[in-house]
């Protein structure tokens, strides 16, 4: 009798492992397809011509914008020139 009930903890246990491990695995699945894949490369390497062109064309395209926040305390971005065609 006594090994049965350790053999019924035993089966519960690995049930709740796993029904544990299917929660992380969701969860972080999740997280995956709102932020993306994990980024594996390493930040110590010198920046490339390329990438530093990339970087001041993301640097101008920032500052075309501007945020502005409601009285609720919600944000938004417009365009700082609304004449500027080019934004849209």
């Amino acid at each position: 009798m006594a090994s049965s009930r350790s053999e019924e903890w035993i089966v519960k246990a690995k049930e709740n492992a796993d029904n544990a491990s299917q929660r992380f695995m969701r969860a972080t699945g999740r997280l995956r397809m709102i932020f993306g894949p994990a980024n594996r490369s390493s930040l110590g390497h010198e920046m490339t011509e390329r990438n530093r062109q990339l970087l001041a064309q993301r640097e101008a395209e920032t500052q075309q914008w501007e945020t502005l926040h409601r009285p609720d305390g919600s944000t938004y971005v417009v365009p700082r020139n609304p004449e500027d065609k080019s934004l849209r």
